[in-house]
């Protein structure tokens, strides 16, 4: 992985377009801090194609352990006790 500030990016530009065409990942930096990622449009699409939502993938591992028969979701109708309160 190369690394390299937002100013000197400016300035070898295209040299860095050709190093992530190659395959190699260019960290921009400002302060010192990562702040962008150079690379290559292949590998872009690679990842946005793999990109699977957290949701979807939890999900499909635990279907079976997400079957609700047998639980009885009914509201109550009862009144708590105001006299009750545990908070009192």
């Amino acid at each position: 992985m190369c690394r390299t500030s937002i100013y000197e990016a400016r300035n070898n530009f295209s040299a860095l377009v050709k190093c992530a065409e190659e395959g190699e990942v260019v960290e921009l930096t400002r302060y010192d801090k990562p702040v962008a990622v150079i690379m290559s449009y292949e590998e872009y699409e690679d990842r946005k194609a793999n990109k699977v939502d957290w949701l979807t993938k939890w999900r499909k591992e635990h279907e079976g352990e997400l079957d609700d028969t047998g639980f009885d979701f009914t509201p109550s109708r009862e009144c708590p006790d105001p006299s009750k309160d545990p908070w009192a």
